[in-house]
């Protein structure tokens, strides 16, 4: 009987001390489960934030594109006796535009753009008329460069290959192509330092001098074409 009786005791000595009291504590339980999936739900935050983030990029990059192309199409001088004069003044103007529409993006710093004047030749082909850039990121077109078609139906037009765009005899299309190197929010990007390529192009609306880009008095800066 005592020998039970001590038994008994050393038990409940057993479950009041520090170690028990301890091994039984499930208070922290919570905390302890935090600790272990919070670096998963942080990871999966930040790649998709950064994943959102892209895919505005892209259709930002998108808008720029179509954006440069619609005001190079509608520029020069207002006189409507004669066909409508372009000058580098006004490529210029579009660019600035395009850079104060690209907002964060600075795409003076991060991009590059390219405007050709797509014409037709006297052959009947397709002509790179001239050809004007902005931006300090290094890219070459994919679709030709100024001069190409001067002569000879041999050049097809700008565009993706089999669906070139071309221009009309007496008319001419703005050609815009942008490529933007993309800057990750994110250390856990998967996109980060990607490029990002659009393109858009808009028939002249009114009625143009196709024969040269002018000058003003004094003259404007010309937006060369040659890699910064």
């Amino acid at each position: 009987m005592m020998i039970t009786q001590r038994l008994k005791s050393f038990k409940q000595r057993l479950k009041t001390s520090p170690l028990a009291r301890l091994a039984s504590d499930d208070s922290g339980l919570a905390l302890t489960e935090f600790a272990f999936v919070a670096p998963f739900f942080l990871t999966i935050g930040l790649v998709g934030t950064d994943t959102a983030n892209y895919v505005i990029t892209h259709m930002r990059v998108s808008q720029m594109a179509m954006h440069i192309a619609d005001n190079a199409s509608r520029v020069g001088e207002n006189d409507v006796l004669v066909a409508r004069k372009v000058y580098e003044d006004n490529v210029n103007d579009i660019f600035i535009g395009a850079q104060r529409y690209s907002g964060g993006l600075d795409l003076a710093a991060n991009g590059r753009v390219i405007l050709s004047s797509l014409e037709m030749n006297s052959d009947g082909g397709q002509w790179i008329h001239w050809q004007r850039c902005y931006g300090q990121k290094t890219h070459a077109s994919s679709f030709g460069v100024e001069g190409n078609g001067a002569s000879g139906t041999g050049f097809p037009g700008m565009g993706e290959t089999g669906k070139e765009i071309t221009a009309t005899s007496g008319n001419a299309v703005m050609f815009v192509e942008v490529a933007f190197d993309y800057d990750s929010i994110s250390p856990l990007s998967v996109a980060d330092g990607k490029q990002i390529t659009y393109t858009a192009a808009f028939n002249v609306r009114d009625n143009r001098d196709l024969t040269q880009l002018y000058q003003t008095n004094p003259a404007s800066p010309v937006a060369s074409c040659a890699q910064p």
